[in-house]
């Protein structure tokens, strides 16, 4: 896999700097330079990459100008480098893959690029399985169905989040899909619950249960998601409610009529 990248910076030094820095990786192609971000529109555009490498700082249309310029196609990754470290929340909220501080540092490029490479495979496996549907909805109709409907072999799980960006506190945490325990909605906000921790995510349970793997994130109560990964008994209840006790010790009642969700994931 190769990743078309594309470098853009006012000031040619970094430009060289981040050059000579990715010639140590032979997946990583730099199909074009560019130093303003009106250059930036144009070759994106044009040349469609898989990376953009975008300063934040530039005179005239600045990194933010240029993915407000391209709302009406298909965006590419974006990671933003910077000189200045204020601009990291709005960064990610920009839904930047990642965000590097000038000089780049060479251990956390290749963080970096690993969380690109990562984007980039869910990216296409979801392309791939996009392109199966229509020839499928075309010569075996039936087939389609199944895959839309998301069989139990059709290859979805990559669409489903990894990692996800939350702002809290002024600061930005990069949560494991993995360890979150319990998604509680407090009316346009979720509470993110870890083993050791809560974050308040602005957006509703609706949005957030579309960017989960929903074979391990179940709805089991009107305002409450759990991983079932991280149940570890089931406590029967009054009135045919029960509850689960998850790995931290924390317990999540389950209304009666999410109880035969659950029954079939929870054994």
């Amino acid at each position: 896999m190769t990743i078309r990248t594309i470098l853009v910076d006012d000031e040619p030094l970094a430009i060289q700097g981040l050059e000579l820095r990715l010639q140590g990786y032979d997946d990583v192609e730099i199909i074009d330079k560019c130093q303003n971000g009106r250059e930036a529109i144009s070759a994106i555009k044009t040349h469609k990459p898989d990376l953009v490498f975008l300063d934040i700082q530039m005179p005239g249309f600045d990194g933010f100008s240029v993915i407000q310029g391209l709302m009406e196609v298909e965006p590419p990754l974006f990671v933003f480098v910077t000189a200045y470290g204020d601009h990291a929340v709005k960064a990610f909220e920009a839904q930047a893959v990642d965000y590097l501080m000038k000089p780049v540092d060479e251990a956390r490029l290749a963080d970096t690029l690993d969380r690109v490479r990562q984007r980039l495979s869910e990216k296409r496996g979801a392309g791939e399985i996009e392109k199966l549907k229509e020839v499928l909805a075309e010569v075996a109709p039936d087939a389609a169905g199944v895959i839309a409907d998301g069989g139990a072999d059709a290859p979805s799980a990559n669409r489903f989040e990894k990692l996800i960006n939350i702002k809290d506190r002024g600061k930005i945490f990069r949560v494991d899909v993995d360890s979150i325990e319990v998604v509680e909605a407090a009316g346009d906000y979720m509470c993110i619950k870890t083993g050791d921790n809560t974050l308040i995510l602005r957006q509703t349970m609706k949005d957030l249960e579309k960017r989960l793997d929903p074979r391990r994130f179940q709805r089991v109560h009107r305002s409450t998601i759990v991983n079932l990964d991280l149940v570890r008994q089931v406590k029967p209840h009054t009135n045919g409610e029960c509850f689960l006790v998850l790995e931290s010790g924390g317990q999540v009642k389950v209304s009666r009529s999410y109880r035969d969700v659950v029954a079939r994931f929870v054994h």
